[in-house]
Formats: structure tokens, sequence, C-alpha cells
């Protein structure tokens, strides 16, 4: 595989863990990115969302943690909860085979079960700025083994306000560290941060032709503010995307239209910072599958969502912040695919048109909408694929988690157990080695162990007779 994975000198369990989440050719980011982290660099990187950052960082993260330390040796810092569990999901991927326990730590979630959680062993935290500064300030994360700091998405940091938070959380890390930054764009304030905290950092930037990726064909209609619906309902008839992201501007338009869609036979479902926070992840989970086409959302939205096969994002309101612009358009044409991003204008808003143009570089194509003769042209086949049954997705990681199966132990850290012993045991049994043992947690009275390659059953069958540290537990399989 030449200029595959393979020449970055990685570790076989990572290399079985990418082959099989079919990450073949490394990106522009990543080329770039795993040769320097693995030598353990200071960086800088200025890249666009949906360029590969987070395998970037997150391939050589889970090389260079080591799997005995319990306590966590590096941090991830995102601007929303989305992109932390999305994170998370990502680096226990790709440390599947190592064993790698990630774990995903924000607001709107009970504190006690994460402090629960950051006493377990964990490798590595993703997380947001102000839920993980509580976790420091209380003594519940412990730092002494702290050695890897990522800054995700550092610009939207700043948009946010958050920007003050991660400088407290810099201040208290441990000063030997390795840290690295990631950021569409680099402001003043997020230069200072590089500058106060980082240890001459090895610059990179990715191009992108301009600000946003030449594999989006963007084009503008300008439209009244009365004939926007059906304005949108003619545009998803003449281009009939497999999946589609609407933005509105406040979680009220969004809440409107998804009704006036949902009244018009679309498959939709909405997300914005007013659901509550499961709803947000189900939502997002059942799109990312496939089980609706149109989802309509706010900007706060519009970060973590990490869809390969968007085709068409309708900005239904202009964004009120430039930069908005590219994180939504983003969310179409990545990984190499083409996507279309149409915007519908108001015609006082001319202005802030202008000002999104100066600041992509581009003028944005004007077009016209669709005639009622094109729209009545393309309704069959818009009307076939809407009422046929959704074709489910397969999640990139179904092939990864093919074949694992969750252990229940009844006992755990009050038992004085530890994940050592679980893999010494259960290697021990016959036709099976520590290959075939996956990510283990151990909590005060109980413990999971995920039993690897369709090995589950016989090594479920066998620790039933088997004992743990001279104790013979209670067994079965995990709850889904």
């Amino acid at each position: 595989m030449k200029n595959g994975f393979s020449d970055y000198k990685l570790s076989s369990d990572l290399l079985k863990a990418l082959d099989k989440l079919c990450y073949t050719q490394p990106t522009e980011v990543q080329k770039q990115v795993i040769p320097a982290a693995l030598q353990q660099k200071d960086l800088v990187v200025k890249s666009q969302t949906g360029s590969g950052k987070t395998a970037a960082f997150g391939i050589p993260l889970c090389e260079l943690v080591e799997w005995e330390e319990n306590k966590p040796q590096a941090l991830v810092l995102t601007p929303t909860r989305e992109l932390a569990a999305q994170i998370k999901e990502d680096l226990t991927n790709i440390g599947r085979f190592k064993r790698i326990k990630a774990a995903a730590i924000y607001g709107k979630q009970p504190f006690e079960r994460q402090k629960t959680e950051l006493k377990q062993k964990t490798h590595i935290v993703a997380g947001t700025p102000g839920r993980v500064l509580d976790h420091i300030e209380k003594g519940t994360f412990p730092l002494e083994k702290l050695r890897f700091l990522i800054i995700d998405e550092a610009d939207e940091m700043l948009n946010m306000g958050f920007i003050d938070q991660v400088a407290a959380i810099m201040e208290e890390l441990p000063k030997e560290r390795i840290s690295m930054l990631f950021s569409a764009t680099l402001p003043d304030d997020v230069e200072k941060l590089c500058d106060k905290y980082m240890n001459d950092p090895v610059q990179i930037e990715i191009k992108a032709s301009g600000l946003t990726t030449s594999d989006i064909d963007h084009s503008l209609i300008t439209v009244s503010e009365d004939d926007k619906f059906s304005l949108a309902k003619a545009v998803t008839v003449i281009e009939n995307p497999d999946s589609c992201i609407l933005f509105c501007r406040t979680q009220e338009r969004v809440d409107l239209l998804e009704r006036k869609l949902s009244r018009a036979g679309y498959p939709c479902g909405k997300i914005h910072g007013g659901l509550v926070q499961e709803d947000r992840f189900s939502v997002m989970d059942d799109f990312k599958k496939g089980a609706f086409r149109y989802l309509i959302a706010t900007d706060v939205a519009a970060r973590g969502i990490d869809i390969d096969n968007v085709s068409l994002v309708i900005n239904y309101d202009l964004p009120l912040e430039k930069e908005s612009y590219v994180h939504r358009t983003g969310r179409t044409g990545r990984a190499g695919k083409k996507g279309k991003a149409i915007t519908f204008a108001v015609p006082n808003e001319e202005r802030m048109t202008a000002e999104i143009e100066d600041y992509i570089g581009f003028a944005i194509r004007r077009t016209d909408a669709p005639t009622h003769e094109e729209t009545a042209a393309a309704k069959p086949a818009f009307e076939e694929k809407r009422t046929s049954k959704p074709v489910m997705k397969k999640d990139k990681s179904a092939q990864l988690n093919k074949g694992i199966m969750k252990l229940y132990f009844n006992g755990g850290k009050k038992k004085k157990i530890r994940a050592v012993d679980f893999v010494g045991t259960i290697s021990n049994l016959p036709g099976i080695t520590a290959d075939d043992i996956g990510i283990i947690s151990i909590q005060e009275n109980v413990s999971y162990v995920d039993i690897l390659n369709g090995k589950g059953p016989s090594v479920l069958k066998a620790m039933k007779t088997t004992t743990v540290k001279g104790k013979l537990l209670k067994v079965h399989e995990a709850k889904k």
C-alpha cells in the first residue's frame, strides 16, 4: 500500500482498524500532520472542515498513548457536544484493537457520571471547554499523566466565546506536553494563544481553493420572504437530493420549516440548541443512517455534523456571520465527493451577501428560481424517491464492530480487579489470545469487556467456570 497508512510505521493494531474502517489513502491534512505528530512536535494546522482532521490527530494519539497507563494521557477540546461525541467515537474505532478507552465530557450531562468515568482507566478525553474546566477545578480530572493537548476548531471556540476557558485549561495542564491546534482560519486571538502556550510549533496549511473546497457548486437565488417555502419545495424537486440540510437562522424558524415540510410529506428531522442532548444525538444518528433525507438545522448544529454524503445544503436564511457560510456549506462536498450549496437571499440582504463573497474570495453565481415547467417535469422522479423506503446507510464502523460481544462481569474495583487481570485470565483460555480482547471498562462493582473476532460466545461459556484473581464472577452478555 504505497503512500498508504502503512508507510507511517504504525502498530499492527492500528493498521488493522484503519483497514476495517476503509481508510485507504491518507488525505492531504493526514499526510502532513501524521508524520509530524508522531515525532511529537507542537503543530498549528490551518485546514478546512471535512478534510479528515480527526483521523489526522486521532491516529497519532492512538499510536502514542500507552495502554498500561490508567490516567488520561490526551485531551481533545472541541466547541460543541456533538463534536466531542463524534471524536470519542472516531478515536474508539481507530484504537479498537489497541483497546484505547476514550471518554466524552460536556455540559447538560450528569457531572457525577462523568466523574465516575474519569476515575476509571481512560486514555483520551474529548470535551467542551466549560465542562472540562469544571472537572479540572473540582479535581475530578487527573492531569498528572497528560501529555497531549488537541484544540479542534479553534476559530469556532473564539466565535462561541470559549477562548478564555481554553487558555485557563492550558494554564492548568502539565508544561511538558505536546500541543496541536486545528482551525479553518487563524484570527489574532488564536495566534496569541499559540504564541503563549506552544513551543515553536510547526505551521501546516492545507490550501483549499479559497475558504471552501472546489468540490462544492455555490449558487444564490433572490427571493421574497413570503416565497421562500415554495422556492424550497421547487429546488428540492429539481435537485431531488439523497440527503439535504436546510439551515435557518433561529430555533423558531427551524421548528416552523420542519412543520411545513412534514405537512408537505417530506421525510425530515430537526436539530437546534433548544432540543435536549439525547434528542440531538438520536436525530443526528437517524440522519446519518439515512432514516430521513431532509435535516433542518441552526448554525449551532452545523458543527459536529460529520456525514460523508450530504449532496445538497440550502441556506434557507442567509447566515448572520460570514464564517457560518463556510461551516454550513462545508457539510457537503466532503471526503472528495461533489456537493451543491444553494443560498436564498431576500432583496435587502445584498450587503450581507457582499460580505460573505468578500470573505470567501469569490462571487456566488446568481441563478433564477426553477420555472413551473421545470418543476413539473422533475416531479415524478422526486415523488418516486420521496415515497420510496429509505435505504439505510452502512455505518463506517459496522465492519469494525462486527463480531464484537460485550461481556458483563459483576466485579470491579472494590474486588481489586484490574484490566490486566481480565487480559491475563481470558487470553489463557483455549483458542483465545490477547488480540481477541477489546476495550475493558472497570467500574466500582462491575466490569465490561469487549470480546472481538466472533469469539464472544466461547469466552462467555468458559468464564462461567473460570475465576478472575481467584474469584468466580457472574458473567453474561451486556445489555445493548
